[in-house]
């Protein structure tokens, strides 16, 4: 079937499209993870990778989730500071695949329940971050008492994400834009 786009047809287009939306939020959730695009907190920083995937995990399928959230921190964690890169790969991962999953349920079309659905994923995802680092930190590079004195600002990092994502699919456009591409 040939499209005005050339000989392609529209199963190769939808395959090109999936991995150019999964390669840029992986390549922003990457550059997220460093230091320069974080909040310096007392003991550490703030990262704004959480709204990258939450974003990502509401607009794509699980897999690219998963490939956003999981495999990109752990590439920006293997860039910028290994030792939690493991507990990335496995918090994060998750936290992308439940999101997606849980608003997957959900038609685009319907804003209002589709809201309700971001909303209520992301909050699931953003406590799936928050218990995910915590254990990591207490069993894999630190301490009890060190993971409970980050625990503040990772629940601050995890609702930066949710509000982040939410403002940016619902209030800033993304999700008109891909409901129309997706109609392409």
């Amino acid at each position: 079937m040939a499209t005005a786009q050339g000989n392609k047809s529209l199963k190769d287009i939808s395959k090109i499209r999936w991995i150019t939306f999964t390669a840029v939020f992986l390549g922003l959730n990457i550059a997220m993870s460093s230091s320069i695009f974080s909040i310096p907190v007392p003991g550490g920083h703030l990262y704004l990778c959480d709204v990258v995937i939450c974003t990502a995990a509401l607009l794509l399928d699980p897999l690219a989730a998963f490939v956003v959230g999981g495999i990109g921190s752990f590439l920006g964690d293997m860039l910028f500071y290994p030792a939690p890169m493991f507990v990335s790969l496995v918090t994060h991962g998750l936290q992308a695949v439940v999101i997606a999953l849980l608003v997957s349920k959900v038609k685009k079309s319907d804003n209002k329940k589709y809201f309700v659905a971001s909303l209520t994923a992301t909050l699931i995802g953003a406590a799936i971050m928050v218990i995910g680092y915590t254990l990591g930190k207490t069993f894999v590079y630190a301490t009890f008492e060190n993971a409970m004195m980050k625990l503040p600002y990772e629940i601050a990092q995890g609702l930066l994400g949710v509000a982040g994502s939410l403002l940016l699919c619902f209030k800033g456009g993304l999700l008109k834009i891909f409901r129309r591409m997706e109609m392409n």
